[in-house]
């Protein structure tokens, strides 16, 4: 009996290695401190393998004699002391107590202690109703278990049918995790010995009679593995399913019915002599009743649970929290009992259980030093490559942004320092009444200015412009002013500005400008002599002696001639020379155009014989305030050139 015990342990310890193959590889002897990480680097580890119900306490639904002195009775060889098989258990009696503490404490073969229920009936019909007897083992915590190894007493009497199950959620709901019985499908409505595949891992199985004895129920032990004959056990690490069916927080076995003895398994315990006399007086007498008759009892002497405390790959051991239970100490930056999530402001990648091949560590998000909180995004992790998901929440500092990489409105980053400085972002500073609003680029701090006003923080007035009372226009344009000689002095040189002195007569006659149309279509590109687009550099007023009288004249740096059958535009693209523009200086008094100084045009014009070293503002004129996404248009009118005619 010995030899058979140390040959089934030997193989249940062969069976977890072969099992959690992959397990044992990151249990090798290493020289760091941390077996999580190998040096610098994390790496997957895990508690040692361990008996978990060692020394915890089993909750018994039955006890002999612990309410009142009870009579039960074994199959013990007649040459025993006590013949009858018969004995006295009596929980207030030291040396006939069967406590369920017997089930976790030391087991000693010499010494063998015992945990009995009442004495039970048992019955030969298997049809007969259940006798329900369990014990539950509550572990505490979630392990990831092996294997559950039940010791019967000597000459117990072995139950004919008995379940074992387990719960993940603390006893809150329980799941089948094996049968045994002789009466498979008619007991637990399971076929026997059903063949386990990959679509039903997570199933229990029910052993028949003839295999239960034959694993060792009419033995000393009978042992569960929970990984044999599952196909995803050797590759565990990739498998959710058998890692959720290993992981237990409580164990429960319940015993159905007694097994009522056969002849041969009493004259098993017999003399030969002995031997002899039963089997003639039982056979011809009929007259040996089996001692279990009212009397028998479950008895068993050691439960046993293999496995390791469950810490996903993150811990290598569990201690003993501050309100006394059991939980991982957490490394790669996880957290929970279990190390089942990532700590606060790790949350940059998804958390992932530890496996050989990734130690999935959790990763801390990038906030610049700006938060101290942050949040995973599925969406922007996939869109990153699977790299980085993490967003920041709270951002300080007046930053703001997904990692508090820039500043937030009223605010610009400081050139000087970097982004993760504490003072970074500096306030904007833009003037009240020259800003037109209290926000500025977060990169370069230049504020919206007003009309007229210019400067970081808009504090002054732009060239051509003068400082007036007006909280809403705090800058207007310097006025135009007119000389007895009727030659006119700008003060604006940049730009022409409207004179706001002229005659009420001049202003009636204004009337709509027919230079600056907004509208630019083929018809108008065929009836002009040329267009091109030119860059205002000056003018010259008519004080000039190469200027007419009463006329201005613009000078132009032509940049693009897009068609011109006038002599003074021809290779002006080329070298981008310069012509000039002669406008009335009345159409200027009504800014009919409205030409500015370093402004580019579209200028759409006829020839003039009178003025052929110029061009002219004629009637058909038109000029506009050049757009760069004109160039794609023109070129197009370009190529239907050929049908203007």
């Amino acid at each position: 009996m010995q030899s058979q015990l140390i040959i089934l342990i030997l193989s249940l310890l062969l069976l977890e290695a072969l099992a959690h193959r992959s397990y044992l590889r990151s249990f090798q002897t290493s020289s760091a401190n941390d077996p999580c990480y190998d040096e610098d680097r994390p790496r997957r580890c895990m508690p040692d393998f361990v008996n978990a119900a060692f020394g915890v306490p089993i909750e018994a639904s039955s006890i002999c004699g612990k309410d009142k002195p009870a009579r039960y009775c074994d199959y013990k060889d007649q040459n025993a002391r006590n013949e009858s098989g018969c004995d006295i258990c009596d929980d207030s009696d030291p040396i006939k107590r069967f406590s369920a503490l017997a089930l976790t404490d030391v087991h000693n073969s010499n010494n063998v202690t015992c945990w009995r229920s009442e004495p039970r009936v048992g019955s030969v019909d298997p049809g007969s109703p259940p006798d329900n007897v369990t014990l539950t083992l509550s572990l505490g915590k979630k392990f990831e278990l092996t294997y559950v190894s039940l010791m019967f007493c000597p000459y117990a009497i072995r139950p004919d049918s008995m379940a074992i199950f387990k719960s993940a959620d603390y006893g809150k709901t329980w799941q089948p995790f094996q049968f045994y019985s002789s009466q498979c499908r008619k007991l637990y409505g399971r076929p026997t010995r059903a063949t386990i595949s990959k679509t039903n891992e997570q199933e229990a199985r029910c052993v028949d009679h003839n295999r239960y004895n034959a694993d060792g129920i009419q033995g000393s032990r009978i042992a569960f593995s929970t990984l044999e004959g599952r196909p995803s056990a050797q590759d565990f690490d990739s498998s959710p399913v058998l890692q959720d069916w290993v992981t237990a927080t409580d164990i429960r076995v319940v015993f159905h019915r007694l097994q009522p003895p056969t002849t041969t398994t009493i004259l098993k315990t017999q003399s030969s002599e002995q031997l002899k006399y039963k089997k003639a007086e039982y056979i011809s007498k009929e007259i040996f009743t089996p001692p279990s008759a009212g009397v028998s009892t479950y008895a068993l002497s050691d439960f046993a649970v293999g496995g390791r405390c469950k810490c996903n790959g993150h811990a290598f051991k569990c201690i003993k929290a501050v309100d006394g239970k059991l939980e991982c100490d957490c490394k790669h930056n996880t957290a929970g009992r279990d190390c089942e999530r990532c700590k606060p402001f790790y949350f940059d990648r998804p958390w992932g259980r530890g496996t050989v091949r990734e130690a999935n560590e959790c990763k801390a998000c990038n906030c610049n030093n700006h938060a101290r909180k942050c949040r995973f995004d599925l969406d922007l992790y996939k869109l990153s490559g699977r790299v980085s998901g993490g967003v920041c929440i709270g951002c300080r500092h007046d930053t703001t942004g997904r990692h508090c990489h820039y500043c937030r409105e009223g605010f610009y980053k400081d050139p000087s320092k970097e982004i993760s400085h504490k003072k970074a972002c500096i306030p904007c500073d833009c003037h009240p009444i020259g800003s037109s609003g209290k926000n500025c680029n977060h990169t370069s701090g230049q504020c919206t200015c007003k009309e007229g006003v210019t400067g970081l923080t808009c504090n002054r007035c732009a060239r051509g412009y003068q400082q007036s009372r007006s909280h809403i226009a705090p800058c207007i344009k310097i006025p135009r002013v007119t000389m007895v000689n009727h030659q006119a002095q700008n003060t604006a040189p940049d730009s022409y500005q409207y004179d706001p002195d002229a005659s009420e007569s001049t202003k009636e006659n204004c009337g709509k400008c027919r230079f600056d149309t907004k509208r630019l279509n083929l018809n108008k590109y065929c009836k002009r002599d040329y267009a091109i687009m030119a860059k205002v550099t000056g003018r010259t007023t008519s004080s000039s002696k190469h200027v007419p009288r009463d006329e201005v004249r613009f000078n132009l740096q032509v940049q693009t001639v897009f068609k011109s059958t006038n002599p003074l535009l021809a290779g002006s693209s080329q070298r981008k020379s310069s012509v000039g523009l002669l406008v009335p200086s009345k159409n200027l008094d009504c800014r009919c155009p409205s030409i500015k100084i370093n402004k580019s045009y579209l200028i759409l014009g006829m020839e003039s014989k009178q003025n052929p070293d110029s061009l002219v503002l004629g009637p058909k004129t038109i000029i506009i305030e050049w757009k760069d996404d004109w160039t794609r248009r023109l070129r197009r009118f370009q190529q239907q050139s050929g049908s203007c005619y």
